[in-house]
């Protein structure tokens, strides 16, 4: 089910942007962003996008600015950093004007779709598609993105309208001649027959693979294997043992990470004793080492960010000064030395004072970044850590040919997966927009389990448009202590979330009815410390009302405005 760029699958060059300037450096920077993505070398591709954007004027060159976000929302997206990728994209789309080109608008929605699909929003996925479907002008670009559209639907587990998009799709001759596209269509179909049982679904699986060797496809053939594996893993599993080590080995050549661990986990399935040992191994070593990598890049993207808007602040500060000293050495001119002396102790003062809060500033930067990966490393090394080291253990001394210990492993390798992309989510960026309200029922809706349930009172009646967007993170965030506290102390089975507004302020009750926690500053954990310094920021308070063995409750009050 591979969804397609428009980047990559529509050959048009834009031209546009390369009509705003004649600055040499803009041809220098572009020649060189253009050549590291087509390397794939994408931290001096991000690099390079990210610079031409920073150096552009947003009154003029808008297009050169929407074809750079649109360059780095795919790296991040490539990097498999979906929320960053999401935050760029957006960005872009605040420069859409009527005459921009709609290349850029359906390459931009195409991305945000992909996006959402990738963080499992099927809703927003479809929304985006639908909306870049609307601007879109080739009959080719409308295939690819009624592909996608079908995929989110497949992903949704809705395989009968799905297959009532793929299917006209196969008779199209735009499709048809675009053998790639062609191909991930024939596949996506089969994959939708095969969920409702229908028994072509083999011969179109079967198609897409034999036009994927055709054209020398290998990220379709690693899809159109695993497919196939998926498919006889009920009636004939050395043939789909098969197709996962060949979907192993096509992953590996291209280097698609995602592919090798669904083929591993593939393989884990349908295989005994050590092999089955010695792929478990393997899955838990290239999860770890994915984990680190995308990290790290997410790291240096931001890394490039800042500096450059570091950089530019400094210049605007230079010219400025440059001027105004100008301007000071003309006057001087017509003044006795005394005022020589004075103006110039003036801008010794001025300089290091600037100096001194560039300074200052820097070191709180670098504090806070230190903090947050502090804060996120010990989250990793408690919550990850000894699991995977208890896993490859168990994996090592256990025999894995016993369905009870397989089951056991795999269910410790979903659980682990889960976590990370928990950590992943709660690092992420908040949306304070129109989609605030619904990203906020669906992080406390995450905590809903079998043992735990949670209830909310009179979240819809607050106008949380009227809230500043720093309250808004700080609801978020509380929530999320508070939310996470329970997970890991309150051993309770009932929670409710209450909200109310009383004249200009905004009151939010948590309870549950777990074993208490005594609250003392000093004692404290960091979760419940952290909730009330977030509230003092607001200039909100925090009552805990605590008693053991029944349950824990806490109120915090601030004001709306």
């Amino acid at each position: 089910m591979t969804l397609s760029l428009l980047l990559q699958s529509c050959n048009k060059e834009p031209q546009s942007i390369h009509k705003t300037t004649d600055n040499s450096n803009y041809t220098t920077n572009i020649t060189l962003a253009e050549k590291y993505i087509n390397d794939q070398e994408f931290d001096s591709a991000f690099y390079y996008y990210n610079k031409i954007k920073s150096n552009s004027n947003p009154n003029k060159d808008q297009d050169k600015i929407i074809y750079c976000l649109l360059k780095l929302a795919y790296i991040q997206q490539v990097q498999g950093d979906y929320s960053s990728s999401e935050s760029s994209a957006t960005e872009a789309i605040q420069f859409f004007q009527k005459n921009t080109d709609p290349y850029y608008k359906v390459s931009i929605y195409n991305i945000m779709g992909i996006n959402y699909k990738n963080l499992y929003d099927y809703d927003n996925a479809i929304y985006y598609y639908n909306k870049a479907l609307n601007l879109s002008e080739g009959e080719l670009q409308k295939v690819i993105l009624k592909n996608n559209i079908a995929v989110a639907y497949l992903d949704k587990l809705n395989y009968k309208y799905a297959i009532t998009i793929l299917l006209p799709l196969t008779l199209k001759k735009e499709a048809i001649n675009n053998p790639e596209n062609y191909a991930r269509v024939l596949d996506n179909l089969g994959v939708a027959y095969f969920k409702v049982g229908n028994p072509t679904s083999l011969y179109y699986l079967n198609q897409s693979l034999i036009i994927r060797k055709k054209i020398n496809d290998d990220f379709g053939m690693t899809s159109s294997y695993l497919n196939l594996s998926e498919f006889h893993q009920k009636n004939n599993l050395d043939l789909c043992y098969n197709y996962a080590r060949l979907a192993y080995k096509k992953a590996t050549t291209v280097n698609n990470v995602d592919d090798r661990l669904k083929s591993l986990a593939l393989l884990i399935e349908n295989s005994v004793g050590n092999e089955s040992k010695k792929f478990s191994l393997l899955h838990l070593r290239i999860n770890d080492s994915i984990t680190k990598v995308r990290q790290k890049a997410k790291n240096q993207f931001a890394k490039i960010k800042y500096d450059s808007k570091k950089e530019k602040e400094e210049n605007l500060k230079l010219k400025a000064q440059k001027a105004e000293n100008a301007l000071q050495l003309m006057q001087q001119k017509n003044r006795n030395q005394l005022l020589y002396f004075v103006v110039g102790i003036i801008i010794l003062i001025s300089i290091f004072i600037s100096n001194f809060l560039m300074a200052k500033s820097k070191r709180e930067k670098i504090k806070i970044s230190y903090n947050t990966e502090i804060r996120i490393a010990k989250k990793l090394h408690d919550e990850l850590a000894n699991d995977v080291y208890h896993t490859m253990a168990f994996a090592e001394t256990q025999d894995l040919s016993d369905s009870k210990n397989k089951e056991k492993l795999l269910t410790t390798l979903d659980t682990i997966y889960s976590r990370t992309r928990n950590i992943s989510k709660e690092n992420s960026t908040i949306e304070t927009g129109s989609l605030f309200i619904s990203n906020l029922k669906d992080m406390m809706s995450g905590f809903n389990t079998s043992e735990v349930n949670i209830l909310t009172n009179g979240i819809d009646t607050i106008n949380w448009a009227t809230l500043e967007n720093n309250k808004k993170i700080t609801v978020y965030r509380v929530m999320q202590e508070l939310l996470v506290n329970m997970k890991k102390h309150s051993q309770c089975s009932l929670v409710i979330l209450t909200f109310k507004k009383n004249e200009n302020k905004l009151q939010i009750d948590y309870t549950d009815n777990g074993v208490g926690a005594a609250f003392d500053k000093k004692k404290s954990g960091n979760g419940l410390q952290n909730v009330e310094n977030r509230i003092q920021a607001i200039k909100g308070t925090t009552i805990f009302d605590t008693k053991s063995n029944k349950g824990f409750k806490v109120s915090f009050i601030f004001p709306i405005k």
